[in-house]
């Protein structure tokens, strides 16, 4: 499955959602600029964690290039997620 990564400020996470599309996860993020991350975390009320292991591909903005996506759980039982490393990255315009 392809996932398209898409971030904003928005009230509720459905408001990033175009007509068709369905979301498998959401959260809340920050740039790291000290070490070119994009840090995710916690969930989406309405959808939960972010489910990666439905995905094969992540397409990401161009814009986002040369940042790395790296999501934390906000238990103590995982490690962070790597997603630069674990999914395939596409960007897209």
């Amino acid at each position: 499955m392809d996932g398209f990564f898409r971030l904003g400020m928005v009230n509720q996470h459905k408001d990033l959602l175009k007509p068709g599309d369905q979301c498998i996860g959401g959260g809340y993020y920050h740039f790291d600029y000290t070490s070119n991350r994009i840090i995710l975390d916690r969930s989406s009320y309405d959808f939960g964690k972010p489910k990666w292991h439905l995905l094969e591909v992540l397409k990401v903005p161009s814009v986002y290039r040369g940042l790395r996506l790296v999501y934390k759980y906000d238990d103590n039982f995982h490690d962070e997620f790597n997603v630069s490393e674990e999914l395939r990255i596409e960007y897209y315009d």
